[in-house]
């Protein structure tokens, strides 16, 4: 899979979060491919460096680091600056980075509610919004990526925000798709299930593994070899999508498991006026 650009250039690739988690995975495996990186963290710092020192020990390529808040609004359009400064062009934006409160709505401060809606939605929009300009300036036909999440296409409780905030990337991408299309440019998404995100988690001896059809959790290689496949020459009549890699996780229509072991269950439904405790 080569990732060669016009006239023979190395493509570049700029990975937000990638210090940790799911966008540590992403960057090693587009380094692999030969993307020359870009990578943004704003406070794992220690993991940037061990990413970007891995890199460069490997590939001989040192990647581009950026430190960036992408909750402030002129950090989105800075990043691509840099990134074009420094690596004369940019093939491929995956957004990454991003946050999520597990709480119910009514327990949520409204600084987390804006927290998340900057960093989730507002961030990839404006960076998507940049890179493309520098794309159809150049005539690069690139490629946008945003991480979404299964949590885009099946409602858990306190999950309103972050799972909101996917489910928009997804509707978001599918106009981009059609905006940009005559400029060669993909817009797609990939949607992680559960996915072991600490260096210390095992995806096959995770608990939640036994409830997943595959039998295990999703790893970052999984993501990033999703995105190297669907950024390539062999998808390139791809655009519009959210491709999940869930292992069947969200998958309609699964037999419900009623033993005690299973441990499903349901919150105790209290009707108007009824003491909680009763």
């Amino acid at each position: 899979m080569g990732t060669a650009g016009q006239h023979g250039v190395e493509k570049v690739a700029l990975v937000t979060g990638a210090g940790a988690g799911i966008g540590r995975g992403i960057a090693k495996i587009l380094a692999e491919k030969g993307y020359r990186l870009a990578l943004t963290y704003n406070s794992s710092k220690d993991g940037i460096l061990s990413v970007a020192e891995d890199i460069g020990h490997i590939y001989g390529k040192e990647p581009l680091i950026i430190q960036s808040d992408l909750t402030i609004r002129s950090e989105a359009e800075n990043t691509i600056r840099k990134t074009v400064e420094q690596l004369e062009r940019i093939d491929l934006v995956v957004n990454n980075a991003g946050i999520g409160f597990h709480k119910e709505l009514t327990e949520m401060e409204e600084e987390e509610l804006d927290t998340t809606i900057n960093l989730d939605f507002r961030a990839p929009m404006l960076l998507s919004k940049y890179a493309a300009r520098e794309m159809i300036a150049r005539e690069i036909p690139g490629n946008i990526i945003f991480i979404t999440s299964s949590r885009g296409e099946r409602a858990y409780p306190k999950d309103s925000i972050y799972g909101g905030m996917k489910a928009a990337l997804i509707r978001a991408a599918q106009s981009l798709a059609l905006e940009w299309a005559p400029h060669g440019i993909r817009v797609n998404c990939v949607a992680p299930g559960a996915t072991v995100h600490k260096l210390e988690q095992s995806a096959e001896k995770e608990p939640l593994g036994d409830k997943i059809p595959l039998g295990r959790l999703g790893t970052p290689s999984d993501i990033g070899e999703a995105i190297a496949w669907l950024c390539s020459d062999a998808a390139s009549y791809i655009t519009g999508i959210n491709l999940r890699i869930d292992g069947g996780l969200i998958l309609p229509g699964m037999p419900e498991d009623t033993s005690p072991e299973a441990g499903y269950g349901w919150g105790k439904v209290n009707p108007p006026g009824q003491d909680k405790d009763q």
